[in-house]
């Protein structure tokens, strides 16, 4: 009786987390990221998803526009903006986000601007406190590498402690994704 007991605890368990560790572990997890083109978004949801998080996708007040983000334009705003980076301030409408403390893990996701973090997410992470988060950054490039980014990233906030991310190319796949994010093991 008891091994039936156990048996189907087990078989609950499974049906009520799955293979999910961060559900299992009762981590409270948010995934929190800047898309404009739905890249870093897309991810954003798979690893959302997977790890039963809440979704934040961060918006600047003044949104971009599409000639907003043409870098081949050298009077883009993200030209004009990357050559003055020491000047350049994003404020977003959501930087702070609600319940914060609350987190036990906190995923950021952002595009690759010139092998760099986009700037875009640098209000939210000097806003935040991640005293006591893991903290996980994870980039969306067509070519590039994510260079220094999460480093300047971790730097930035002063506090967490900061896994390394990971850089997937537009052209990434769902099983590309989850199996990073299985990889991480977070407990």
């Amino acid at each position: 009786m008891k091994e039936i007991i156990l048996s189907m605890a087990i078989l609950l368990g499974f049906i009520v987390f799955g293979n999910n560790v961060f559900a299992a572990n009762n981590k409270k997890v948010l995934v929190v990221y800047y898309s404009n083109t739905g890249t870093t978004e897309g991810v954003a949801k798979i690893i959302a998803k997977e790890t039963n998080a809440d979704l934040v996708k961060l918006e600047p007040k003044i949104p971009y526009t599409e000639a907003d983000l043409n870098w081949r334009d050298k009077n883009s705003r993200v030209v004009k903006e990357h050559e003055n980076l020491d000047k350049v301030h994003v404020e977003l409408k959501n930087a702070k986000i609600k319940n914060f403390d609350t987190y036990d893990t906190v995923f950021i996701g952002y595009p690759i601007w010139w092998s760099e973090a986009s700037w875009v997410v640098d209000d939210f992470v000097q806003k935040n406190n991640f005293t006591g988060k893991t903290v996980v950054g994870f980039a969306t490039s067509m070519s590039t590498g994510t260079g220094e980014s999460s480093k300047r990233l971790e730097k930035l906030a002063g506090t967490g402690n900061w896994l390394p991310g990971q850089r997937f190319s537009n052209h990434y796949s769902e099983k590309e994704v989850l199996a990073w994010v299985k990889k991480l093991n977070i407990k």
